[in-house]
C-alpha cells in the first residue's frame, strides 16, 4: 500500500478525538473520507500532513513515517485545509510563487514552468494577476489547490474542498479532483455523498472516531443494514388488483396504495416477491406495468450506519 494508516489515536485530555483508525490507499487511488461533524476527520487528516502528531500509531507514506521523516511526508503532501487558508492582499501568481519557494523550489523554474502548468491545470490564467481578496469563493478554492499541487506531490489531502461552494464551482472542483487523481494519490472529504460516489473509487466512513466501513461506494450500497426494509414499486395495468395475498406473505412487512393503480410494497431485506406478484397477475388477469426496487444511495446507507 502506498499510504498506510496504522492505529491511529489522538486523545485530548479524556476525549478520544479518533480511536485506532486504520486503512490503506493505493498509489494514483481517488478515496473518499466521510462522517458526521465531529467524527474525526480533519484530525486524522492532520496528523497525516504532520500537522498535529498521533498520541499513538503512525502513518507511512512509501518508505517514510510521519515520526522519523515529517519533512519528506511534508515534501510529499499537498494539503488544502477545510478553511482555506489565503494572504488576501498577495496576488495569485505573487502567492503560487510564495508558496513554491517555501517548498524549495527554484524560482526560475516556478516562474518559467510549474506555476504556468498549475494556473493551467486550475483554470486561473484569467485571475492570476488578481488580488487574492478580490477574487470569489470558488476561485479561492482554486488557488487553494493550486497550492495545495504547486510542488507536484504524490498525494493530495483535502478537506471539505467544496464547502460554501455553488453548484456549478462543485462541479469545477469535481472535474480538477479527478484531474488530479489521473497521476496523484488523493484523500478527500466531504458531506455531499453524491460527489463522493462520482469522484472515489473507495469510501472510508468514520463515526465516533471510530471507521466502521471501507469499501466501495458500489458495495456500500449493497451493505446488509440491521432492520433495513426493501421497497418495491408495483404498477396494474388497470385498477382492482387484490393485495390481500402478497400482504399475507412471509416477509412482506406492508403494503401502500398510491393510485388505483400504483403500490408500494415494503418487504424484509432479504425477500423476493417477484415471482410471487406475477403469479397473482397471472391468477387475477393482469399485467405488470411496473415493478422496480428502490436503489439505496451512499447517502442513505450513511444515515443508517452513522447513529
Amino acid at each position: 500500500m502506498f499510504v498506510n494508516i496504522q492505529s491511529l489515536t489522538k486523545t485530548y485530555g479524556t476525549q478520544k478525538a479518533i480511536d485506532n483508525v486504520s486503512f490503506s490507499i493505493e498509489k494514483g487511488e481517488i478515496l473518499g473520507f466521510v462522517g458526521k461533524n465531529g467524527a474525526g476527520k480533519t484530525t486524522t487528516m492532520k496528523i497525516m500532513t504532520c500537522f498535529i502528531p498521533p498520541s499513538s500509531g503512525t502513518v507511512s507514506i512509501g518508505e517514510y513515517n510521519i515520526h522519523e521523516h515529517p519533512l519528506e511526508i511534508r515534501r510529499r503532501v499537498g494539503y488544502l485545509p477545510e478553511h482555506n487558508p489565503l494572504y488576501l492582499d498577495m496576488y495569485v501568481h505573487e502567492f503560487l510563487l510564495f508558496s513554491g519557494e517555501i517548498q524549495g523550489m527554484d524560482r526560475r523554474t516556478l516562474r518559467n514552468k510549474r506555476i504556468p502548468e498549475v494556473i493551467e491545470m486550475t483554470g486561473l490564467g484569467r485571475e492570476q494577476h488578481k488580488k487574492i481578496g478580490m477574487l470569489s469563493k470558488g476561485y479561492r478554492q482554486r488557488v487553494g489547490l493550486s497550492q495545495a499541487m504547486i510542488h507536484n506531490p504524490e498525494v493530495l489531502i483535502l478537506d471539505e474542498p467544496t464547502t460554501g461552494l455553488d453548484p456549478n464551482q462543485i462541479v469545477d472542483i469535481r472535474n480538477l479532483i479527478k484531474e488530479a487523481g489521473k497521476d496523484k494519490t488523493v484523500i478527500f472529504s466531504s458531506h455531499i455523498l453524491s460527489e463522493v460516489e462520482a469522484i472515489s473509487k473507495r469510501v472510508v466512513v468514520i463515526n465516533h472516531g471510530k471507521v466502521i466501513a471501507n469499501d466501495s461506494p458500489e458495495a456500500l450500497r449493497n451493505l446488509k443494514v440491521e432492520n433495513r426494509e426493501k421497497l418495491i414499486y408495483f404498477s396494474a395495468d388497470r385498477p382492482g388488483f387484490d393485495t390481500k395475498v402478497i400482504r399475507t406473505s412471509q416477509g412482506v412487512i406492508d403494503i401502500k396504495a398510491r393510485t388505483d393503480t400504483d403500490f408500494i410494497i415494503q418487504t424484509e431485506q432479504t425477500t423476493d416477491i417477484r415471482k410471487l406478484l406475477f403469479q397473482e397477475c397471472v391468477r387475477q388477469g393482469y399485467f405488470i406495468m411496473n415493478l422496480q426496487e428502490e436503489i439505496y444511495s451512499l447517502e442513505d446507507i450513511f444515515r443508517k450506519i452513522t447513529v
